[in-house]
């Protein structure tokens, strides 16, 4: 087999040599260290996104919006639980923070379709009480699934419900009722649309503007205009769990990079059941599990540096495998927490090292792929990459072998798709305040008018907490009291 052509870069380096101190650079590709280094500071700083009081605000506004039409839309038919326990995830859907099947999801890009994005996890069941029965029916359904008979809950609920299942009869005769995944959405996209649609006929001033409401799969993407910005919500329906599903019991038994930096119970207080379902499943029964409170927890203990690697390697795969829809951000996630393991923490914890764990990260994903084994950080026997083709693998291995050869060009590829993005959401915001858009702080004196500490606090933990996830707590008949956490910090 020839050798590898080598680039004019090759002579460069090899002058090196001669000189005092030899830089570090990368075997395969020959870039220096510090320059990607470099390149990924660079990728972070026009990612990030800049918060003042008024962006803040309008966060907030955001937010209160959803929550209120949540409690309408509870109190449409009384379906969903009247106190509800919501998570709230920093980043949709298609970031990967949760694990959904993205050749579902449409396209939608920041800066062309909205400025920030976030996840809802809405619990249609909450199942916290220790002595409510469950049967997690896993027969049927691949590794990491699970089918939901509500056959031992009460009347109530079964009545309540009982149009969003599936009947399959029983052993004994009686009938067993299997809470659908697809019918619940197909329920709640509904609720959501009737309830946005009523709030739409009766504009006020300092509302956010609903600019669209969509429905991705199982998903219900929900984008709003608030003053100068535009926040999308990927809403969805869940059933929540308190307590660690008996298929990932082994899972605790191991060692992970966590231990002695969060207690056990914090990594294993409750996890959800998430509409998708298996490449064999059948969609209109099959839940996926989700340890996505997990996954915030575990989220504190992963080295920023790391984090800015997972940030821009995330970037770029999003863009290079978007077609064939077979590799997600969240397979990503998954190969950084393994990593976590596999490596020492003092490694981990190196502040320059960044451009070590990109390159890590790439050859990590491109052995998952030739390989088509990527195995679920919380129940590792489940193999993520089965359904894979041969021939979408090798594709995809391919694409990343051309990123790993010149990582750095890559790189500024998208570093300047983060700085369109942000002069197109400048040039919005622009447009918007020279149109007179309505803004939430422009009702002064009016009684709904926010508290401007409020505000203030919100900017600071924003400042103070970038990237993190928002766990949140609200009735549905009182949404004025903001009982929402940045992780572990409350207010």
């Amino acid at each position: 087999m020839a050798a590898p052509a080598l680039s004019s870069r090759a002579g460069s380096a090899g002058s090196l040599g001669n000189s005092p101190t030899m830089a570090a650079l990368d075997f395969r590709s020959a870039s220096r260290m510090e320059d990607l280094n470099r390149l990924i500071q660079e990728f972070s700083k026009h990612d990030q996104r800049e918060y003042d009081d008024q962006r803040a605000l309008e966060i907030h506004t955001a937010k209160d919006f959803i929550f209120s039409m949540l409690g309408m839309v509870q109190k449409l038919d009384q379906k969903l639980p009247v106190a509800n326990e919501y998570l709230l995830l920093s980043g949709g859907v298609r970031e990967g923070v949760v694990d959904m099947d993205p050749d579902e999801l449409s396209v939608y890009a920041r800066g062309a379709d909205y400025d920030m994005d976030f996840t809802l996890l809405v619990p249609a069941l909450k199942l916290h009480d220790r002595n409510q029965p469950v049967t997690l029916d896993m027969r049927h359904s691949a590794l990491g699934h699970s089918w939901l008979s509500l056959r031992l809950f009460d009347e109530g609920t079964i009545s309540k419900w009982k149009d969003c299942c599936t009947v399959v009869e029983h052993i004994s005769g009686a009938a067993n009722y299997f809470f659908s995944p697809t019918l619940v959405a197909d329920w709640f996209y509904q609720a959501v649309s009737l309830v946005l649609l009523e709030v739409q006929k009766k504009p006020q001033r300092g509302v956010p503007r609903v600019e669209k409401v969509e429905r991705n799969g199982t998903v219900v993407s929900v984008i709003l205009g608030v003053g100068s910005s535009r926040m999308l919500y990927d809403v969805v329906p869940v059933v929540s769990f308190k307590g660690w599903p008996a298929v990932a019991q082994s899972w605790l038994m191991e060692n992970h990079f966590w231990d002695g930096k969060i207690t056990e119970e914090e990594v294993i207080s409750g996890f959800y059941l998430v509409p998708a379902c298996s490449h064999k499943g059948r969609r209109e029964n099959e839940w996926r599990l989700s340890f996505a409170r997990s996954e915030v927890q575990l989220k504190k203990c992963i080295s920023p540096g790391l984090m800015q690697a997972y940030q821009a390697c995330k970037a770029i795969i999003v863009k290079l495998l978007s077609r064939p829809k077979a590799v997600s951000p969240y397979h990503l996630r998954s190969v950084m927490l393994w990593a976590c393991d596999r490596l020492p923490a003092n490694y981990l914890a190196q502040d320059d090292f960044s451009a070590h764990f990109l390159l890590g990260l790439i050859d990590d994903l491109q052995h998952c792929l030739v390989n088509k084994t990527c195995p679920n950080y919380f129940i590792p026997q489940c193999n993520m990459l089965e359904h894979l083709s041969d021939d979408t693998a090798v594709l995809h291995a391919r694409k990343l072998s051309s990123v790993r050869s010149d990582p750095a060009e890559h790189l500024r590829t998208t570093i300047e798709h983060a700085k369109a993005a942000n002069r197109l959401t400048v040039e919005l915001q622009w447009r918007g305040s020279t149109g007179n858009l309505p803004s939430p702080q422009s009702d002064a004196g009016g009684e709904n008018q926010p508290d401007d500490r409020l505000a203030k606090k919100l900017q600071q933990l924003v400042t103070e907490n970038p990237g993190k996830s928002i766990s949140v707590f609200i009735n549905p008949d009182d949404v004025t009291r903001p009982h929402f956490r940045i992780d572990d910090k409350f207010f």
